[in-house]
């Protein structure tokens, strides 16, 4: 990854990273929400999707002597099904409170760690170097990245909320919708873990080495 400490009046350019001790676990604690929440659809879509199990019910129950119909079996698959949902909706307001916790801490951190500083003397750097272009050029591209990462989670958030308090009168009309996008909305997500970690890993091995540990410990060298 690119610097974080552009200056405008500058004509080179300090390639180390600094990431505050806030910053350092949001990231951390966002992944692994993230991660969780994942989790909780591939399971909920496989394993615990209620019409692969309804025969298994329906096996089971035979085996000690009790016969159901494939209705009341699927009564009784649906109620996996909507424990690993409720805990899907539990990760959701976390999700949703790492969010707000990430806008506290773009407010209270220092004005050269502000994202929009970042990106706004990134912008204005200006040099003859060509690597230094290029540079400048990777560090604005992965920082717009991570812009339209915020606006997905925040899109997947709002819409997770509506679809959470589902019989809220004035919600109702908008559930079909909400669903939609959420789901849509999901696979961009997708997308982007897929490229920042090929990223992380393209950096570790390239010129950018360090960004793991840079997270981790505060800065990269």
């Amino acid at each position: 990854m690119p610097t974080e400490n552009f200056a405008e009046t500058t004509t080179s350019i300090s390639f180390n990273q600094i990431h505050s001790l806030p910053l350092r676990i949001w990231h951390w604690g966002t992944s692994l929400a993230i991660t969780a929440t994942l989790i909780t659809v591939l399971l909920a879509s496989t394993l615990f999707k209620t019409k692969n199990n309804i025969s298994m019910v329906q096996e089971q129950l035979q085996q000690k002597g009790v016969t159901v119909s494939a209705n009341q079996a699927r009564s009784v698959a649906h109620e996996y099904s909507d424990k690993l949902w409720d805990t899907h909706k539990i990760i959701g307001y976390v999700i949703s409170f790492l969010l707000l916790a990430r806008l506290i801490i773009e407010i209270a951190q220092p004005s050269e760690q502000k994202m929009k500083m970042k990106i706004r003397n990134a912008s204005s750097f200006q040099s003859n170097n060509i690597i230094e272009k290029n540079e400048q050029k990777h560090y604005l591209f992965v920082k717009r990245i991570y812009l339209f990462f915020y606006a997905a989670i925040l899109i997947m958030a709002i819409t997770g909320l509506g679809l959470a308090f589902e019989d809220t009168p004035w919600l109702k009309d908008f559930q079909k919708t909400l669903r939609s996008i959420h789901s849509f909305v999901q696979y961009i997500i997708y997308g982007y873990i897929v490229i920042h970690l090929v990223g992380v890993l393209l950096g570790e091995a390239g010129k950018h080495k360090g960004v793991v540990s840079g997270m981790i410990h505060g800065n990269k060298s």
